[in-house]
């Protein structure tokens, strides 16, 4: 019999260590009130000024870029076979599809390249060929 209540006390003991331990491990502290600060008169937020929009420019020398006439005449020729891509793609490469964009604008508008078409499909046309894009919104007028 002593060894019943023994047990039945050792079972009350476990009991209450495992109910004070859960109980007290979910304690979390409130957290302190917000401190009250001396109130200061609102500013009107400072509106930093626009500037005008920077205009992409072309960091290599759009005289160089004639080696293209080549490629653009055998593009537009149709030649059969791979067109001459590495003088022409390996002077815009490395450049973002913008500065790509204008640089070959530029050699365009100028006529450097020696062959008068239509700007916006020649343009495409080679940069689609070295593997960049028209940027959209842009326009080479």
């Amino acid at each position: 019999m002593a060894s019943k209540s023994v047990a039945a006390a050792a079972l009350l003991l476990a009991f209450n260590l495992l109910f004070f331990t859960m109980v007290s491990s979910t304690y979390v502290p409130c957290t302190p009130p917000p401190k009250k600060h001396k109130h200061h008169p609102r500013l009107p937020p400072k509106i930093p000024p626009k500037l005008p929009p920077v205009e992409p420019t072309c960091p290599r020398d759009a005289l160089k870029l004639g080696v293209c006439a080549n490629l653009l005449n055998g593009l537009v020729h149709l030649v059969v076979g791979t067109p001459p891509v590495t003088p022409c793609c390996s002077l815009i490469e490395g450049l973002a599809d913008v500065e790509a964009a204008v640089c070959l604008c530029t050699a365009l508008k100028a006529n450097i390249l020696g062959i008068n078409l239509n700007l916006p499909i020649s343009l495409s046309l080679l940069l689609n060929t070295c593997g960049k894009g028209v940027p959209s919104g842009f326009q080479c007028a």
